[in-house]
């Protein structure tokens, strides 16, 4: 089912004849910003809000899967010069959802944005956009900064993941970034559509396909940028059990992708420990007690990619059991 809106209010930051109108553009589309939604009134205003007031970009269009909304999401939306498309809850995939959006996507680039990543300035998607400058360059990712209430887990996880430094993924730079070559967040990317369309994402992965993406993107012999200055708010508090689910599904899929070797498993190590013996020097903040949950925590998450890797020594039954996106049928 297809809903076109068409509004003037998107006029802001972004001038008119620059949108997509009516499903149709005045001239080519550079850039297409999908964004998949269910039931997310909590944040949708802000982050289209954050879109169109984006500058220094040529024509755009904003893109919304939605897979059965019950909330006020397609009524924020329709606030906004969007095109929406639905589906049914049940077709969701994230793999198959993201590749069925690009396929209506009429951009040159394909920007991929949660719908809980909140753009932090009007130059997010120009500091995506200007590494393509660079015809090597085939997908590019921004950096993710904690939202106000997010954990000290989150925290460090978002600090060590996404630092200040721009860093360009290619094959010389493997052995140096270990675990982190293919580390590729569709939460805040953009993505060449020629090479969306020769490499697509792998629809055979129920999650992480962004991992999986990066990989196909990689060993075709492609780059891949981070790009700090693309920042977007964007983070998910978790309970001890939910980040062992949730890293049980990580080794999984390094396992999977055949991506857990000597190289990831030393540069993962290395960064656990170096992620413990800071967590253990006295902050003044929590005390023991704030050392313990971190302590907790980095032991659940070791734990679950750990049998995540081993999964295939695991009946199905606890496989499910230990999986946070149900990947085992």
């Amino acid at each position: 089912m297809k809903i076109i809106v068409e509004h003037d209010t998107i006029a802001t930051g972004i001038a008119a004849d620059k949108m997509l109108k009516n499903g149709a553009a005045t001239g080519a589309t550079e850039a297409s910003v999908v964004i998949p939604t269910k039931n997310g009134e909590a944040w949708l205003d802000k982050c289209l809000e954050a879109v169109r007031s984006q500058q220094g970009v040529g024509i755009m269009e904003v893109l919304l899967v939605d897979s059965g909304s019950s909330d006020r999401t397609l009524e924020i939306a329709e606030k906004y010069a969007v095109r929406i498309e639905t589906i049914r809850p049940e077709e969701f995939h994230h793999a198959r959802t993201r590749n069925y959006a690009a396929s209506l996507a009429k951009g040159k680039y394909l920007v991929f944005l949660s719908q809980d990543a909140i753009p932090s300035s009007p130059g997010w998607l120009a500091a995506l956009l200007r590494n393509f400058s660079d015809s090597d360059v085939a997908a590019v990712y921004g950096r993710q900064v904690p939202a106000s209430g997010s954990t000290k887990e989150r925290h460090d996880v978002l600090d060590t993941m996404y630092g200040s430094e721009r860093c360009v993924k290619e094959a010389s730079s493997r052995a140096r970034l270990g675990y982190r070559y293919y580390h590729f967040s569709d939460a805040n990317a953009a993505v060449r559509r020629d090479v969306w369309e020769s490499i697509r994402f792998p629809e055979e992965l129920i999650v992480f396909e962004d991992l999986g993406l990066a990989k196909k993107i990689l060993d075709a012999g492609w780059k891949i940028v981070y790009e700090p200055d693309a920042t977007v708010i964007h983070s998910h508090n978790h309970t001890t059990l939910q980040l062992f689910q949730r890293y049980f599904d990580i080794g999984f899929t390094f396992r999977r992708l055949g991506i857990w070797n000597h190289g990831t498993r030393t540069t993962m190590l290395a960064e656990i420990k170096k992620l413990v013996k800071r967590k253990l020097q006295p902050s003044g903040n929590g005390g023991s007690r704030s050392i313990a949950a971190g302590i907790r925590n980095d032991v659940a998450k070791s734990a679950g990619f750990w049998l995540g890797v081993h999964e295939h020594y695991f009946p199905v039954a606890l496989k499910r059991l230990f999986s946070a996106h149900q990947v085992f049928h």
